[in-house]
């Protein structure tokens, strides 16, 4: 009867956890899965409770340590490419004297002018000609 009940236990947490998968974006709760699917068979083979939630732990941790790295990598990669990074590599106007420790400074990439800083801190007077190396927030970096 104590078999059944935790088998059921077991089944019934592998059905959430498929749900909550199937549900969310993403992977979520694929590891609790497969760690649910351990501790069903060892259930049905009618190990201690101990023992199943053992399996069910270490079965999870092992499926979330090799898989993780990869689906973080792939899977849930939300960085989105936006119009801004196409200023990158481009070449612009300063408009204003950068000068990071004043915090001023103005440029114009494309007829439009942002705020920039320089790379390596220099003082770069208007009128030079530069590259933006990154965007940090709403201001170009530039060299």
């Amino acid at each position: 009867m104590m078999m059944f009940g935790m088998t059921g236990f077991w089944i019934a947490a592998l059905v959430v956890f498929m749900i909550v998968e199937w549900a969310v974006p993403g992977l979520v709760s694929i590891w609790f899965a497969i760690g649910s699917l351990a501790a069903v068979i060892s259930a049905f083979l009618g190990a201690p409770i101990w023992l199943q939630v053992l399996w069910f732990f270490v079965v999870s941790i092992a499926a979330l340590a090799a898989t993780r790295p990869l689906a973080k990598k792939y899977i849930n990669n939300r960085t989105l490419p936006t119009n801004a990074d196409r200023a990158i590599g481009q070449l612009c106007i300063v408009k204003e004297e950068i000068n990071n420790l004043s915090a001023t400074g103005c440029v114009s990439l494309q007829g439009k002018d942002w705020s920039a800083r320089s790379l390596d801190g220099a003082v770069i007077p208007a009128g030079t000609t530069v590259e933006v190396v990154r965007i940090e927030g709403v201001k170009l970096i530039v060299k």
